[in-house]
């Protein structure tokens, strides 16, 4: 008989990572999903040999759709999915017209395309357990446009109406499916390089991946369909209007790349 396993993308470092060790301490059964030459391997052991659970890693490029059916197919044959994380995603700051058409491809299929096409793949496999969970990543950035991001806050705007309706639609199913807004994490470095240039703002919202990933496991097995890890930055970004906040946030950005 199959067991169950949690099945996490972006797992490598950052929140991904995080997510991994959190479910690990809960004595759950992993399958870590990262880029090639992320160091996959020894994660998974550290991990496995820690917690003392199955960990499971595969590694491929979700910006390519094919690697993404193909990762789909591998997972549906050999487990029983007991919690999908989508948490992989890609970001940057540029000026639009400097942007390459790759940048802009890569954030469109690994935020849009490939938490679409994984949850679309997997869910049938989620739906034959008694109890499944979804989490899935977006950010605050979905609450507001931003200017020199343009295409990364459209991209998490999709996933947080994705996910709300998707919840919806599964309601009356043993599959839960939430998703969490966190603001600045210190994921790597070039992120943490990019917040320090906002000044004393930016390091006072900055967040720890592991307190975030802690209290998204504890909201989603409440069943939170929404979860807010920081609900004062979620209310400003509430009730500010957009032609406050648009221009407010794009004065800030506009600091990563000067």
């Amino acid at each position: 008989m199959k067991e169950k396993y949690a099945v996490i993308t972006g797992a490598s470092q950052g929140l991904g990572y995080a997510f991994a060790k959190e479910l690990a301490a809960q004595k759950l059964n992993l399958v870590l999903i990262s880029l090639p030459g992320q160091d996959l391997c020894r994660l998974a052991l550290c991990i496995s040999d820690t917690y003392n659970v199955k960990v499971r890693y595969y590694e491929t490029d979700l910006s390519v759709k094919e690697n993404v059916i193909n990762l789909c197919e591998w997972l549906n044959r050999y487990f029983n999915i007991y919690i999908l994380i989508n948490n992989a995603g890609l970001g940057g700051t540029q000026k639009f017209t400097d942007a390459s058409v790759q940048y802009i491809n890569s954030i469109i299929q690994v935020n849009v395309v490939a938490t679409s096409l994984l949850t679309h793949q997997l869910l049938p496999n989620l739906l034959k357990q008694p109890q499944a969970y979804i989490l899935n990543v977006s950010s605050m950035a979905a609450f507001s446009p931003i200017g020199y991001k343009t295409v990364y806050p459209a991209s998490k705007t999709f996933i947080h109406s994705f996910s709300r309706g998707l919840s919806e639609e599964l309601k009356n199913t043993g599959v839960v499916v939430s998703v969490v807004n966190p603001g600045a994490m210190a994921t790597n470095e070039e992120v943490c390089k990019r917040i320090k240039k906002l000044g004393y703002i930016g390091r006072l919202t900055l967040l720890q991946p592991e307190k975030v990933a802690g209290r998204c496991i504890r909201q989603l097995f409440r069943k939170d369909r929404v979860i807010m890890v920081n609900p004062w930055s979620w209310l400003v970004m509430a009730l500010l209007p957009v032609w406050i906040k648009l221009p407010l946030l794009t004065y800030n950005i506009k600091k990563e790349i000067q």
